[in-house]
């Protein structure tokens, strides 16, 4: 216990005394602070409700827009309102120029009362570029309506466009607005466990290719000496993430006023699934790091680490893609299995927390199921890390290395089971010469 201590600490120095650790640490928390507290000293209109905006029909587009309406469809006091920064075109072929020069951001053609085209030169994936012309298209087909039959169009628009109010009561999980800080936790364990990970394979095999491990394994206990390297990678990694979402989510309470709510989709996360998020997240990272501290005892070069750790890659991707795309369904069958496997309840079982319905029970056990794992991966590491640390050449296979550890632990239990005997004969003999 003595030596897992000294190593311990030692690599908690190692982390702690690196300038870059520590510079890279505390910067991103400073730029986050920063950044989330520019709306308190400088007006960036998050917190601002548009004057009249609830008697306002159209939302205002700035964009500079050419507009051919040769029946004259569209109504102008509507048009006006929709956008700001428009032309009149004499000619279909003057908008397709127009866009194509960029002298204007977009153009529309109305061909008829209820049609039109639009033509713009680089798609946006999100916009929907025509909406506002079809609200407009509808609204001068109302007006001619209103006209032909006499009826007062202002109060015609008033029936067709009435002020809805509603009030939603979320007795469950608020799926849409915890969605995306989800999201956003699933890629910052996963971006843990690969960058942390590597680490600790690096540092395993930079001992062994400059022959240090000789000496450390002569003086210190194996089990020590990779325990204590993950372990202090936990908590250094644990002290990092901490600080800079702590950093972010704090500054953003502070001034959440200021931003107007607009990042509570990433940064208003409820205590209990942050807390949810870090169990699962340390010790799913524990039980990762424990294998890539094997991989790193495998190999006897750090170039050779991707290569021996591609296999550790492919099932961390797996799981990754794979919850992503079960957030949308966080009480599917497929997260439910991915919440219980030791490789992906890092992951899975904190969405299902934060999005779907899951009892105490299944945390509990769960997170069991996750520790039973992280202490057998922790042993079945040590061994290996034991028997490889002191070959050296070509990386050593996975399989051949349990064959290797199944074969030594047969061989120990024979040579027990020989001197067990040997004990038993040699009292026999000296009974009977008694």
């Amino acid at each position: 216990m003595s030596s897992f201590r000294v190593v311990l600490g030692f690599e908690l120095k190692e982390y702690f005394r690196s300038k870059g650790f520590m510079i890279t640490t505390f910067l991103i928390a400073i730029i986050a602070v920063v950044g989330l507290s520019i709306p308190r000293f400088i007006d960036l209109g998050f917190n601002r409700s548009e004057e009249g905006s609830s008697s306002r029909e159209f939302v205002t587009d700035n964009s500079r827009v050419i507009i051919y309406d040769r029946m004259g469809y569209l109504p102008p006091d509507e048009l006006l309102q929709a956008y700001s920064n428009f032309q009149y075109a004499g000619s279909e072929k003057e908008v397709e120029e127009a866009v194509s020069e960029g002298s204007a951001d977009k153009g529309f053609v109305i061909t008829g009362p209820t049609s039109f085209k639009s033509y713009i030169y680089n798609a946006d994936m999100f916009a929907d570029e025509g909406a506002q012309i079809g609200r407009l298209l509808s609204y001068g087909k109302a007006r001619k309506y209103a006209s032909e039959n006499n009826i007062d169009f202002e109060q015609f628009k008033q029936t067709l466009n009435p002020e809805i109010s509603s009030e939603s009561v979320i007795l469950g999980k608020d799926t849409r607005g915890n969605y995306w800080y989800c999201y956003a936790l699933v890629i910052i364990i996963f971006m843990m466990i690969i960058m942390y990970g590597q680490m600790i394979a690096t540092s395993v095999t930079s001992e062994k290719s400059n022959r240090s491990v000789e000496v450390l394994v002569t003086t210190t206990n194996p089990n020590s000496l990779l325990f204590g390297k993950v372990i202090a990678g936990a908590i250094a990694s644990l002290f990092q993430m901490s600080v800079i979402l702590c950093a972010a989510v704090l500054t953003y309470r502070v001034n959440r006023e200021a931003w107007g709510g607009l990042l509570d989709m990433f940064l208003n996360i409820p205590l209990r699934v942050l807390g949810i998020f870090l169990l699962f997240g340390l010790f799913g990272y524990l039980f990762y790091a424990f294998i890539y501290g094997a991989i790193g005892a495998l190999v006897s070069r750090t170039e050779d680490i991707s290569r021996s750790a591609s296999g550790v890659m492919m099932v961390i991707m797996v799981v990754y893609f794979a919850t992503l795309f079960q957030l949308s369904n966080p009480d599917g069958i497929v997260i439910k299995v991915l919440s219980f496997l030791p490789i992906s309840s890092y992951s899975a079982m904190f969405a299902r927390v934060a999005l779907g319905t899951v009892t105490l029970v299944e945390v509990i056990v769960s997170f069991a199921v996750l520790l039973i794992s992280v202490f057998l991966a922790g042993f079945l590491a040590a061994k290996i890390y034991r028997m490889g640390t002191l070959r050296y050449g070509n990386p050593i296979k996975l399989g051949v290395a349990l064959k290797t550890i199944r074969r030594a632990k047969k061989q120990a239990k024979k040579l027990a089971k020989e001197q067990a005997k040997e004990g038993i004969e040699t009292a026999n003999e000296d009974r009977e010469e008694r």
